[in-house]
């Protein structure tokens, strides 16, 4: 059964990337926040800037979460973006003043289910569910055909269906894939 759980969830996920235009896709909501952080965590010299301490304010007062993606500092700001399975943030810190901009996005569930299909901005805990994901399905379709192999009655049709199938896939992408 859990493997019908997984297979289902890839099932949809992959008719919601296909065809995002069928399931609500322009859900994206973007929120806009303000306020500073203690000016000499940033208007210090571009090496000492404290990243640490600017990316855990921006989630302990706003919430901010996902993996930060990049920490970016020029001479007259910094930057800070974040993403998650359907989720962006950015922040933009003026060196000089310690004042902030954060622009949250959250694109809604279908964004979110389609970014966990790909393992896009997920982690890698993530990355391992899709991969034993993926290694089950794969021993699901092996014990099936080796079961087939069993079944004298249908092994030479069950074996001709599974090489059809193949090769209609393989002239599908031929066919079809510019």
């Amino acid at each position: 059964m859990a493997s019908f759980g997984i297979l289902f969830f890839f099932a949809v996920t992959g008719l919601t990337l296909n065809h995002a235009d069928w399931f609500f896709s322009d859900q994206a909501a973007t929120t806009k926040s303000k306020g500073t952080v203690p000016i000499d965590w940033v208007k210090t010299g571009v090496a000492s800037v404290a990243k640490l301490e600017v990316v855990e304010h921006l989630r302990r007062e706003h919430g901010v979460r996902g993996l930060l993606g990049e920490f970016r500092v020029e001479d007259d700001r910094c930057s800070a973006s974040f993403r998650g399975p359907g989720y962006a943030a950015e922040a933009l810190v003026d060196r000089a003043t310690g004042a902030y901009e954060l622009s949250v996005t959250r694109m809604g569930f279908i964004a979110v289910i389609n970014d966990l299909h790909k393992g896009r901005d997920s982690g890698a805990g993530w990355s391992l569910v899709v991969d034993l994901s993926a290694i089950l399905m794969i021993v699901v379709s092996v014990t099936g055909l080796v079961l087939i192999l069993f079944l004298r009655r249908h092994v030479v049709n069950g074996l001709l269906i599974a090489a059809a199938g193949a090769l209609l896939s393989a002239l599908a992408y031929l066919w079809l894939v510019p």
